[in-house]
């Protein structure tokens, strides 16, 4: 992965295991269910995360928009459909939603520098 990837997903397991060691209950029934809701169902766990990017690009949460996108990468979803995912965004959740494309592409671009031939 690329540097962005890297020190995203580095800060976000460091700090969410600071959270979870607080033994808080409810933060962690609610990252046990936030991780079950992204497994296979009557919807494929690509569809999933693709929904969450979505989701996350109208809401507007950069950080959850760079962990669908690794997520999505992994599910092996093509810049085509991330793309798709980019314009339905945009059309729902209006030009505010502009930044955070040009930032989601930022962030794609890196993540699938180590391997274009999948493209």
């Amino acid at each position: 992965m690329g540097k962005m990837a890297d020190e995203f997903n580095d800060y976000r397991q460091r700090m969410n295991e600071v959270i979870l060691s607080k033994d808080n209950l409810v933060l962690k029934r609610f990252w046990n269910l936030d991780g079950h809701t992204y497994e296979q169902g009557a919807l494929d766990a690509k569809t999933k995360e693709l929904l969450g990017l979505v989701a996350s690009m109208v809401l507007r949460c950069d950080d959850c928009i760079r962990y669908h996108l690794g997520k999505s990468r992994e599910q092996g979803v093509s810049t085509a459909e991330v793309y798709e995912v980019f314009a339905v965004a945009n059309v729902v959740g209006g030009s505010i939603v502009i930044p955070h494309t040009r930032r989601a592409a930022e962030y794609w671009e890196e993540l699938i520098a180590d391997s274009p031939s999948a493209e």
